[in-house]
């Protein structure tokens, strides 16, 4: 963000209503629960499928935002603060980056493609920052939004600019080509990714080389599809393998663990090395050499950098950590725009008031030292961090700017000085530039564990999340499920992430499960479905609301919150409507409404049922009977009572397949987790549970030997056993085992033989190139626990909550 800002304002068709519109603005914001907004904020109030921003414009202000872009001013607001009016709030963010962008007059890439996007971007900023002041997207921000959020992070010191521009469909990537109007571009490999948005692969490249429509190169893998779609009078510098008319030719030949490329280069022939084998990383790497070729890099400089290329991690991480502690580990960069990203996440995943944020020297920045490090210290102030620990000759020079600070030169002084540091009971975020190599740090404060990972991916939870709020009709309400450790995927950690997302209510089955999430932090309110008589007392100490489903209940609850003196202490009435599991039937209303009638020790907040076949169409006149007979006696409970509590009886099928009896609230359960019992509505979901392991160790059997216990397998041939350290105890049926079942290895699949032991199981890699310590996938996308739960004859929901509270979770964006 620079000065330049307020010339960009005035770029925006809109109308101002306010009282100064020439406030003092250093950033942008979308995002209503982020701590960084402030006075000097310009808020633009977006409005998407799910969500809209207006609704949250009071509480902005009161917070002190005083600049925001909205279509309407909220009648709460009016007179409030400053107000830019325009007709589509998105378009205004889009045109306020292009302004912003055509004040500014240096090289800048764009990059896109179907894979390895984000992979180049970050190593052409390793390859290139000793010789320029880069700005680059951070993370992956490649989208309508998350371009225009790179763009304005460009200021007066930058003289190199990277973005990366994703698009799903047809007619996208010319907005985005406005915003970032790169003037070199790069396209990376063109997959199967979004091939749903286009009529075929031509169709796609079309669309993603608008992009390119002004730049003076375009760098690429020569194709004759591409070829043909780039227009004529377009430069290109393209590489081949074969094809002697590209500008680089280059051949490749793998040595030990890296591959050697010779590239051609006219009559220039020389070798580099790369620390790659696979296909992906090698073409990544050839993109980012041709920038550098383009460049006029010399042929020594371009060797000595590539042999120092990285594998790049793209997520936060959520991992446990020491004494009680929780770890995001972000450890591979360090700028100013992915702290702020980080330090969002931050607060969106919490545990504990205690936060401590472990932060590295921070570079291109394209801001004077004295100042980058006064505003690195104002975000620490607005996210309410506890305590900070820099690591850095700079950081460690301006350690009078943070309060609670203490700093040491360099990573080893740290590691040395560890025993002394107290670390325990608080969130740590972990932000370092790669070369400070804070994996060291990780390992030291990660919590050991087995190798076995539930990899959670907090990305597609918020995607299924607004997939189905996108079903909701206006003013309804969610209610998200969270009980069994949250489907097996982690309560704490997701309730966390709803809680940022904002939903109105999470469910538990048990009461400890809702006191386990309170004594975490979370300030929703919790509905308890299933409370034991004997939890009562709990249930109100933690401020758990029960489901009441009886009338022993009914008159255990009301004896304890008179003998309490409780006062419209919040309940849920529960009808049972044909499930035949738990709640009122019909015949108990009129004794309901006797013994609620008149009582003040308690106010229902809802009243809901649940539906016995939601996920089976040929059962809809039931479904419609169950909803029929919930109306009937919900309609007389609140008549006789003169109440309007919130009404709800459907589940996550329910909300695809009852559109229109959604009533005031719905209960939004396996489908937030990526699963469905519909094929097409299947498609639409993202995975979002990944389990992982290693291989142990590998040993080939002679024909007639046998694996595990019963000797359930036997050899025909030489075999090349792997075993895998999971089993039963973690969650893995025995079923699964003993040749139905299999894990993939090196993307291919591998067969469980024999039984599946307690904390074991053994596969059949004979034909599989794999060694000792490579990772392998037990389920994800492919196999699905869908694909699992069909072979086993059971259902997606045994699957995840299976999975043992031993294999730990880590969370990541």
């Amino acid at each position: 963000m620079s000065k330049k800002i307020l010339n960009s304002i005035q770029n925006i068709p809109a109308k101002f209503i306010g009282t100064s519109s020439t406030m003092a603005i250093d950033s942008i914001s979308i995002d209503s629960r982020s701590l960084q907004n402030g006075p000097k904020t310009l808020f633009f109030a977006l409005v998407g499928a799910n969500t809209d921003a207006h609704l949250y414009l009071k509480n902005l202000i009161a917070s002190g935002v005083q600049n925001f872009v909205v279509t309407h001013i909220p009648e709460d607001c009016e007179g409030k603060a400053n107000f830019y009016v325009v007709t589509n709030t998105l378009l205004a963010l889009q045109q306020f980056a292009a302004a912003y962008r055509s004040l500014f007059d240096f090289p800048i890439i764009g990059l896109t493609g179907s894979n390895g996007k984000t992979i180049v971007k970050e190593w052409l900023n390793f390859l290139l920052s000793p010789d320029y002041n880069v700005i680059r997207s951070p993370k992956s921000y490649n989208s309508q939004i998350g371009v225009p959020l790179s763009v304005i992070a460009i200021n007066e010191k930058h003289n190199l600019g990277i973005f990366e521009a994703g698009i799903s469909t047809v007619s996208e990537m010319e907005k985005l080509e406005k915003i970032i109007k790169p003037t070199i571009g790069i396209l990376t490999n063109i997959g199967t990714a979004h091939d749903e948005g286009f009529a075929d692969i031509s169709d796609k490249i079309k669309e993603k080389l608008k992009l390119f429509q002004d730049v003076q190169v375009i760098i690429y893998h020569k194709n004759p599809t591409i070829d043909l779609l780039i227009r004529p009078d377009t430069a290109v510098f393209c590489w081949s393998y074969n094809d002697a008319k590209a500008s680089v030719l280059i051949t490749k030949k793998g040595v030990l663990d890296k591959t050697v490329l010779t590239v051609l280069q006219n009559n220039n022939k020389f070798d580099i090395k790369i620390p790659f084998q696979d296909e992906a990383s090698i073409e990544n790497a050839i993109s980012c050499l041709m920038v550098l070729l383009y460049f006029k890099y010399d042929d020594r400089t371009i060797q000595n950098r590539m042999e120092l290329l990285y594998p790049v991690e793209m997520r936060l991480k959520v991992k446990n950590g020491i004494n009680n502690s929780s770890i995001i580990d972000d450890s591979y960069s360090s700028d100013f725009q992915s702290l702020k990203i980080a330090l969002d996440f931050l607060e969106s995943q919490k545990q504990y008031k205690k936060k401590t944020v472990i932060l590295s020297d921070i570079f291109q920045s394209g801001l004077p030292n004295d100042v980058l490090y006064s505003k690195v210290a104002e975000l620490i102030v607005s996210n309410r961090i506890t305590r900070v620990i820099g690591i850095g000759e700079t950081i460690s020079a301006f350690k009078n700017k943070f309060a609670n600070c203490s700093t040491f030169q360099n990573t080893a002084a740290f590691v040395a000085d560890f025993e002394n540091l107290d670390f325990g009971n608080e969130t740590i975020l972990i932000k370092g530039a790669r070369s400070f190599q804070f994996e060291e740090i990780v390992y030291l404060l990660e919590e050991k564990t087995h190798e076995t990972v539930l990899e959670i991916n907090l990305n597609a939870i918020s995607y299924n999340l607004n997939f189905f709020k996108s079903k909701l009709l206006p003013k309804v309400k969610i209610m998200v499920m969270v009980k069994a450790f949250g489907y097996g995927n982690g309560g704490l950690e997701i309730a966390k992430l709803l809680e940022h997302h904002k939903v109105d209510y999470l469910g538990v089955a048990f009461a400890d499960e809702g006191i386990s999430l309170k004594n975490g932090g979370i300030n929703l309110p919790i509905m308890v479905l299933n409370p034991e008589n004997t939890s009562f007392s709990a249930i109100i100490q933690h401020q758990l609301e029960p489901e009441i489903y009886c009338l022993k209940g009914l008159y255990a609850f009301l004896k304890i919150a008179k003998q309490k003196n409780l006062k419209h202490f919040p309940i849920h009435i529960k009808f049972d409507t044909g499930m035949h599991r738990l709640g009122f039937e019909e015949n108990t209303l009129d004794e309901l409404i006797a013994a609620l009638r008149g009582n003040s020790t308690v106010q229902i907040k809802s009243i809901l049922s649940h539906l016995a076949t939601s996920d089976d169409l040929e059962h809809m006149d039931f479904a419609h009977s169950q909803i029929n007979l919930f109306e009937k006696v919900s309609s007389k409970l609140m008549s006789e009572l003169q109440i309007k509590p919130l009404r709800h009886i459907l589940n996550t099928s329910g909300i695809s397949n009852f559109l229109d009896s959604q009533y005031d609230m719905v209960r939004l359960g396996i489908g937030l987790y990526g699963v469905s019992n519909d094929a097409q509505e299947q498609k639409q979901l993202e995975n979002v549970g990944t389990l992982k392991s290693v291989i142990s160790q590998i040993r080939t059997i002679a024909a007639g030997e046998s694996v595990g216990y019963g000797r359930r397998f036997v050899a025909e041939k030489p075999t090349k056993i792997a075993t895998i350290p999971i089993g039963y105890a973690d969650g893995i049926s025995r079923g699964w085992g003993d040749g139905l079942g299999f894990v993939m290895v090196k993307n291919t699949k591998a067969y469980i033989v024999g039984s599946i032991c307690m904390d074991m199981l053994m596969v059949d890699v004979t034909g599989i190139e794999c060694k000792e310590g490579d990772s392998i996938l037990i389920f994800g996308e492919n196999p699905t626990v869908s694909f699992i739960a069909q072979k086993l004859n059971t259902i997606p929901y045994e699957i995840l909550t299976s999975i043992s509270q031993r294999v730990k979770r880590v969370f990541y964006r």
